[in-house]
């Protein structure tokens, strides 16, 4: 039975009616409630690609951060949730989330030092619902991958590209950087983490 998408809702409201083991995922947007299409196998490869390498790099310098599978990023004072294709949380500061026991719900930008959206046909929540609110959190670091180019060209260039935008949180406010090709992606979060653009979404390819 398909559960019916009510109208405009509050934060506690689309928590309370987000349907388990549904096979459909939901995020809200301002009191909106949207259905995320079913990701296809490339977007899948890269980010299970992303969610090998990522932890390794975690392990190998001792970092007290962990990567769930389902957890909402609440914008402060929001009615919005939002579901990261990757997130990394920091245990340390995890206690200080008020909804994180009963919810699995994190708001504060210093539980989160990494989110990573893989970029799909709504590639504008990507490049600018989310990376506003991502920053606007304190967020320190946010990576946009955009494996297919679907990204408008002011982000990827003309002709699009297979761009990674890396965003750093500088002064309240995010430091773009884009990586192509086999340009090594720098990471504040994760300095050695040796990687390029190409070896991420050739993931997809392989």
């Amino acid at each position: 039975m398909t559960q019916a998408i009510p109208k405009l809702v509050t934060f506690e409201e689309f928590v309370d009616w987000l349907p388990e083991n549904s096979g459909v995922r939901y995020e809200l947007h301002n009191r909106d409630i949207v259905e995320i299409a079913q990701p296809v196998g490339e977007h899948e490869e890269v980010k299970g690609f992303l969610s090998i390498e990522i932890p390794v790099e975690i392990k190998r310098l001792g970092l007290p951060y962990f990567m769930p599978n389902q957890v909402i990023v609440r914008p402060l004072e929001k009615d919005s949730g939002y579901f990261p294709d990757v997130l990394v949380l920091n245990r340390a500061d995890i206690a200080n989330e008020n909804l994180w026991k009963k919810q699995s719900t994190v708001s504060l930008g210093a539980s989160i030092p990494l989110a990573i959206e893989v970029v799909s046909t709504n590639w504008r929540d990507d490049y600018y619902l989310k990376y506003a609110d991502y920053e606007e959190m304190g967020i320190s670091e946010y990576w946009i991958v955009d494996y297919a180019a679907l990204g408008g060209r002011n982000f990827i260039g003309n002709p699009k590209q297979p761009t990674i935008t890396v965003c750093n949180l500088v002064d309240g406010e995010y430091q773009i950087s884009k990586f192509q090709d086999n340009a090594i992606i720098i990471s504040q979060t994760f300095p050695e983490l040796n990687l390029t653009p190409n070896q991420i979404f050739q993931a997809a390819v392989i």
